[in-house]
């Protein structure tokens, strides 16, 4: 394919993806205002759930699935279900239809990011890919950013049209998937050669057993209790499913979903661990970083996406020249020590992070932490792929992606639980500070003495506050646990202790990311990386069924 044929591909691919990227992180912020409309805020946990599970486990059999049928024909329908599964969103009834519809649109997204980036391997040989890849990245980091803005966005429009603000956040999806399929379909020619296979059904099912509780508890286990009989009994299902799975792929041989060949390969196993590693480093930031925007420094969600813009520019600006580098010299295992040093680089400058730290001191942090992941990003998935033989490459994919999401997931729950279980003790340890102690006591004798004699109202947000305080203190650690909207309106001497212990949990979440990333750093000397082959992955298929 010529470079402009390419192109015009690309803009397809890339706009598959911004629709995967965005709904991954778009929900969130609008949940509260969803739940209230479709009644059901205790529900909301699992409209996440629903979606991570599915885009989650269809990840590698989208791989496979690419393999056998060819890869345009699955991109088309993966586009189409996500399409499907947008509009039914945008309509749903009930936060249960809603998590349902959810699902429907995982199991498209599932296929979304992985077949882009392995269709770009079919059409693009490893030194050109380097160049590509990188503005799929960059459009994946922006979407993944620009998801809590727009979202914060149509959430907070009341109605447009006539129709309620937050359903937009799905209907945006439509036309947007309309212009990927058009230029998929019109321009995304890439030669397969039919091979005759059986599908892996029992791998398919045994997956969904071993992965399946396991996301459950990561996303419920704060609330369940890690160690209360519900988790027991997910571990126990998923250690189960998992070496069910095991077997499973063992007897199937070349046509298991996530042939276990491919780890006899050193390169790949190594990529592959690296990769989730990076996957569970990653959130420590992406997590930690809006929320302390939010609660610490008081903006609004919108504007917390807006803040973390810097992440973006430095993401985008190392895959550009990550890119650009590997396309040109044909190197790119540098980037995999480079990036993990950078990315460890970025948490350890947070380790000074407190409640009174400018913005624009945490921007800095937040470039270097993006570069460090913008190099990686791209790096691991070309390892990955440069490591197995063209026949592989769609599985070889797939399964980096589903190893490195897996990760994520897995950070996400870490790391939430390690911020909120600290929080009580580090309050507590904010309210001992003789500073803090003599601020909370001028603000009590402010408001109660107010409340006596009749300056203030018991709604006054402080004296609500304080009244509260006196009746049960022990709860006041656990606050900030389920509901940090009250800090809002709190005068700064009785917000203080919240806003120290919070920096304080958020810091030790910088460390332990810093810790996990350093083991990053040590596996990405030991990677060997292979020379990046010439050619595309679809001329090497067809020479080696030509040879064949």
């Amino acid at each position: 394919m010529s470079h402009k044929e390419i192109l015009l591909v690309l803009v397809g691919l890339m706009a598959g993806m911004f629709l995967s990227a965005l709904d991954q992180s778009v929900v969130g912020t609008a949940m509260r205002t969803i739940a209230d409309d479709l009644k059901g805020l205790e529900l909301q946990a699992w409209v996440t759930t629903a979606y991570l599970i599915t885009s989650t486990i269809s990840t590698p059999i989208y791989g496979k699935l690419g393999d056998i049928f060819g890869r345009r024909r699955l991109f088309i329908i993966a586009i189409s279900i996500f399409v499907f599964g947008s509009l039914l969103s945008a309509f749903a009834g009930t936060m249960y239809q809603l998590a349902a519809f959810r699902a429907v649109q995982g199991l498209g997204a599932g296929g979304l990011f992985a077949l882009a980036i392995t269709i770009l391997s079919d059409i693009a040989s490893p030194r050109e890919r380097a160049r590509y890849q990188g503005y799929i990245l960059a459009v994946f980091a922006t979407s993944s950013v620009l998801g809590p803005v727009v979202g914060g966005m149509f959430a907070g429009a009341g109605q447009i049209l006539g129709i309620a603000g937050w359903k937009y956040i799905f209907l945006i999806n439509v036309p947007l998937g309309a212009v990927a399929l058009f230029l998929v379909w019109k321009f995304l020619h890439v030669p397969h050669t039919p091979v005759k296979h059986r599908i892996d059904w029992l791998g398919a099912v045994t997956i969904v057993i071993g992965v399946v509780p396991m996301l459950l508890v990561a996303e419920n286990g704060r609330t369940w209790g890690w160690a209360s009989g519900g988790s027991i009994a997910m571990y126990v299902i998923s250690a189960v499913g998992i070496l069910a799975f095991v077997l499973a792929e063992r007897a199937a041989g070349v046509e298991a979903i996530l042939p276990l060949r491919l780890f006899n390969n050193r390169t790949f196993t190594l990529t592959t661990i690296l990769g989730v590693i990076v996957g569970i480093g990653m959130f420590g930031g992406m997590m930690t970083l809006p929320l302390l925007l939010q609660i610490v420094n008081g903006v609004t969600p919108t504007q917390s996406g807006l803040l973390m813009l810097p992440m973006v520019l430095g993401m985008m600006t190392a895959t550009m020249v990550s890119g650009q580098v590997t396309s040109r010299t044909g190197k790119y295992k540098p980037f995999m020590s480079i990036g993990t040093g950078m990315l460890m680089l970025g948490y350890v400058s947070l380790f000074a992070y407190q409640y009174n730290t400018p913005i624009w001191i945490m921007s800095i942090s937040m470039v270097i932490i993006g570069m460090g992941l913008g190099q990686l990003m791209q790096t691991l998935t070309l390892s990955a792929q440069n490591s197995v033989p063209a026949s592989d490459i769609g599985v070889a994919t797939s399964s980096s992606m589903f190893f490195r999401q897996m990760g994520g997931t897995l950070g996400v729950a870490v790391f939430v639980s390690i911020l909120f279980n600290n929080l009580p003790d580090n309050i507590k340890a904010a309210n001992d500070n003789t500073d803090v102690k003599r601020g909370v006591l001028a603000a009590g004798k402010q408001y109660l003495g107010g409340l006596m004699t009749g300056k203030y109202t018991a709604n006054n947000p402080n004296v609500k506050f304080l009244v509260e305080a006196q009746k049960n203190p022990a709860a006041l650690g656990e606050k900030l646990n389920s509901d940090s909207s009250f800090l809002t309106h709190l005068d700064p001497r009785l917000a203080r202790p919240f806003l120290m212990g919070f920096a304080q949990s958020a810091v030790t979440v910088f460390v332990c990311a810093a810790a996990v990333v350093a083991v990053a750093f040590i596996i990405s000397f030991f990677i060997k990386a292979a020379v990046l082959r010439t050619k595309s992955a679809a001329e090497e298929a067809a020479a080696a069924a030509a040879g064949h």
